[in-house]
């Protein structure tokens, strides 16, 4: 008759009360930790990697006509370039000095996005001053286009507001007056793009251009416009006095 011998085995890492005692005790060895396999990664899948332009660079004309074929790659590619478009259209929202009225004023300007600073331009058709200014505003439209400007007829927008006053500047963020600047003279005894971009951003980063990636990088590049519109006046200033005598 054959000998059965049996071995009974408990769950790999459990123990018994009375090998916890004794390992308190200091009779048995520490428990060895309990078996725990390496979470499962898969192989990298190379179809499943992103297709952007060094991907794309990299591809022959042929690899690239078959990828044309690829639904997938066709997906994907459709959906980078309408975020690509998304991002474009969100950064070109503005790009002008927008002519509104009184009636537009608080759609326009009190109810303009929360993440949109407005820059309202209260000017007098015929001013030279006001003419001056906005030329300065039309160029700063184009250069930050994240930001908004409109320009509206000073009485239209408070009644009987007073000529000696324009031009005025208004600054709005998230519906509220953020700043106010009454006459030429707040932008220096030159008023340029750059001076007036200087004085906008003295405080709060009302300009944006939508690339820059943070305020203070934006803030930097006024600064650095403003000295070299400087630096290259005095230039020009002193050609100008060397070749006068």
């Amino acid at each position: 008759m054959a000998d059965y011998h049996f071995v009974y085995k408990d769950v790999e890492g459990a123990s018994t009360q009375w090998d916890d005692i004794q390992r308190k005790l200091g009779n048995l060895p520490p428990k060895p930790p309990a078996f725990k396999p390496p979470p499962f990664e898969p192989a990298p899948d190379p179809d499943s990697a992103p297709k952007d332009k060094s991907w794309v660079d990299a591809k022959t004309e042929d690899e690239l006509e078959d990828d044309l074929d690829d639904d997938r790659f066709l997906e994907e590619y459709r959906k980078k370039r309408l975020a690509e478009m998304k991002e474009a259209a969100k950064v070109s929202k503005y790009g002008s000095v927008m002519q509104i009225s009184g009636s537009d004023f608080v759609r326009e300007v009190s109810q303009a996005p929360q993440d949109v600073w407005v820059v309202v331009f209260l000017y007098k058709e015929g001013s030279p001053e006001c003419g001056l200014l906005l030329r300065c505003l039309d160029e700063l439209a184009i250069k930050y286009p994240a930001t908004k400007f409109v320009k509206i007829i000073s009485t239209e927008c408070i009644p009987n507001y007073p000529d000696r006053n324009l031009p005025t500047l208004l600054v709005y963020h998230n519906g509220a007056v953020k700043a106010n600047y009454v006459g030429l003279h707040s932008f220096g005894w030159r008023c340029t793009p750059e001076g007036v971009a200087l004085v906008l951003c003295k405080s709060d980063p009302v300009l944006n251009d939508g690339q820059s990636g943070s305020e203070q990088a934006v803030l930097e590049g006024i600064r650095r416009q403003f000295i070299e519109k400087v630096v290259t006046e005095h230039e020009d200033d002193d050609e100008g006095g060397s070749s006068s005598d």
